[in-house]
């Protein structure tokens, strides 16, 4: 995940070589009963997680035993599900992302989190807290860190180039998992910001709630205006923004 470049480092007069710690990025194509359906620009480790999770972030599949096999062979991912014509998807606005890939908004579709979590603010710094200590962002500074949390505690924690694949890998490993889950008791946490194509993710799943350190979008917060999203950004020690839905945070 973590390769070496030489560099030049430049402090002031002072210039010297040393070897650079970079982050890895590759390219993911993912095929659906055959057919080319993306290719994604991720960070190499969890491909089957991110596959997973992307195709129920998208809405190729509503629940993991629609997907009937799921391959993942260097960077190729081949994946047979019951319902493909999901995957046909006509051109539609782009919305924002950091990587490769983008989601697709569609008005008429935005879902509505039935959810009644709430969560303490508390909890969203100890979040906060929990997916800034990896050692690849300390020796890279080149990955987002996403969390699932329920009220007790962390569930997962990953990472990635793209926030938006770090949130799909997240979401792949909880439905992978072969265990009843309920997106709806969980919250997530990110270090980048909340862009439209995060607020969308979260909102087709049904995960209530997403805090950040980072700042979020118009169109994200109308997103989450009309799918019930409660939207924290600038998380940074006591001090922080609702954007969206406040009933969501126990204040105080």
């Amino acid at each position: 995940m973590i390769e070496d470049f030489e560099c030049l480092r430049v402090d002031g007069d002072v210039v010297h070589r040393a070897a650079c710690q970079v982050i890895e990025e590759v390219p993911l194509s993912i095929f659906i009963n055959g057919r080319h359906f993306t290719t994604a620009m991720i960070s190499p480790q969890m491909r089957r997680e991110f596959v997973a999770g992307h195709l129920y972030s998208e809405r190729i599949v509503s629940q993991v035993q629609e997907i009937e096999s799921l391959e993942v062979e260097g960077d190729v991912a081949r994946v047979i599900v019951t319902n493909p014509i999901r995957a046909v998807v006509p051109r539609r606005p782009i919305v924002s992302g950091c990587g490769g890939i983008a989601s697709f908004l569609d008005e008429a579709r935005l879902p509505r989190i039935r959810s009644g979590l709430t969560i303490r603010m508390e909890q969203a710094r100890e979040a906060m807290e929990a997916i800034s200590l990896s050692k690849t962002h300390i020796a890279t500074g080149g990955v987002h860190s996403v969390g699932l949390f329920d009220r007790s505690g962390p569930l997962t924690i990953v990472e990635d180039i793209g926030r938006h694949n770090a949130l799909d890998k997240a979401i792949g490993i909880q439905i992978l998992k072969g265990e009843e889950f309920d997106f709806g008791r969980m919250f997530a946490a990110c270090t980048g910001r909340v862009s439209s194509d995060m607020a969308l993710k979260c909102s087709v799943a049904g995960i209530p709630i997403v805090v950040s350190r980072g700042a979020t979008t118009g169109l994200a917060i109308s997103i989450a205006q009309r799918t019930g999203l409660g939207i924290i950004g600038f998380l940074r020690g006591k001090r922080l923004t609702v954007y969206s839905n406040p009933e969501r945070f126990e204040i105080g």
